[in-house]
């Protein structure tokens, strides 16, 4: 069987993936040409080069904007890996050495992920490559964190997903029950297990309901046939919590924000709610450097291990 002809590759070759791929992100061509420090013109001429090589064409043109062909998109998978592999050589090469001694990480993720899922493994990976410059990206909502992902403003998200879109990845590492918080002189506080019925009456403190928690508790109020009532709407475990305190309403939060410390009496409710994962939210096809693979390699080590002391302190 003959062999396949071979390809010369041209010396502009990466060049002209690279601004392929930044138009792709951006989609916009000033914007791709802002990124890679090359005149709008450059950036527009190397992608028309990409096209008649190909014979194909690789954007709809619409104004200022572009946006991807089902051609565009194919190309976009198979380049982005190679162009930012490409464009981290040096540290991949480094870190095969043992070298990883430098470089950035970009994470986004959530306040909540940010106050109670990242700290500890976050304080031992500084602890061991004190010269990784770490970014956390403070995101509000799921959509602000996969356009940062998206855009590859971030090498990867930690968070908590429901829905999953085709271009991303998203891998559960811990879960939380879901319950109910109110203050110690509260009526409820002094029953031994609460139902939808019993929280009903009292105004429930709740984030806004653009956000996970706001649609959740409404759905499950719905499906039970039960009515319950906003006393406040607040972003943030943190406030929620402190209002709860100060007798201002009562809430059901997810119980990774509770650390035992608080002022309230916590309530389970498993019997309505499902739980929640916080994990690794990942765009497909991804290239991911050096820090960041270790960085996940840390992160799943410590939940892992998490997980196995828990499974210990329940035999």
């Amino acid at each position: 069987m003959a062999s396949p002809t071979p390809v010369h590759y041209k010396q502009n070759r990466l060049k002209q993936l690279r601004a392929f791929c930044h138009a792709a992100q951006t989609g916009s061509i000033s914007e791709a040409a802002e990124k890679i420090f090359l005149s709008q013109p450059t950036v527009s001429l190397q992608i028309q080069a990409l096209e008649r090589e190909l014979e194909t064409v690789l954007f709809e043109r619409r104004g200022p904007k572009i946006r991807l062909t089902p051609e565009g998109e194919i190309l976009f998978k198979l380049s982005q890996p190679l162009v930012e592999g490409m464009d981290k050589l040096h540290e991949t090469f480094a870190a095969q050495q043992g070298l990883l001694e430098s470089g950035e990480l970009n994470i986004a993720a959530g306040e909540s992920t940010i106050l109670y899922v990242l700290p500890s493994p976050l304080k031992h990976f500084m602890a061991q490559h004190p010269k990784i410059r770490v970014k956390l990206h403070n995101v509000t909502g799921g959509r602000d964190g996969l356009s940062r992902l998206r855009a590859d403003e971030a090498d990867f998200a930690v968070g908590s997903m429901i829905e999953v879109p085709d271009d991303i990845v998203y891998k559960p590492l811990v879960t939380y029950s879901p319950a109910l918080i109110v203050p110690t002189d509260h009526p409820l506080a002094k029953k031994k297990r609460v139902t939808l019925e019993d929280i009903s009456p009292y105004g429930l403190i709740l984030p806004p309901p653009s956000l996970t928690t706001w649609r959740m508790v409404d759905l499950v109020f719905r499906q039970h046939e039960v009515k319950f009532k906003t006393a406040l709407q607040a972003g943030g475990w943190e406030v929620i919590k402190r209002y709860v305190e100060l007798g201002l309403g009562i809430s059901i939060v997810t119980d990774v924000c509770l650390t035992g410390e608080e002022k309230l009496v916590k309530f389970p409710l498993n019997e309505y709610f499902p739980t929640r994962s916080y994990g690794l939210v990942l765009r497909r096809g991804k290239y991911l450097s050096p820090q960041a693979k270790r960085f996940i390699d840390t992160l799943e080590a410590y939940y892992e291990g998490a997980d196995a002391h828990q499974e210990q302190g329940n035999e």
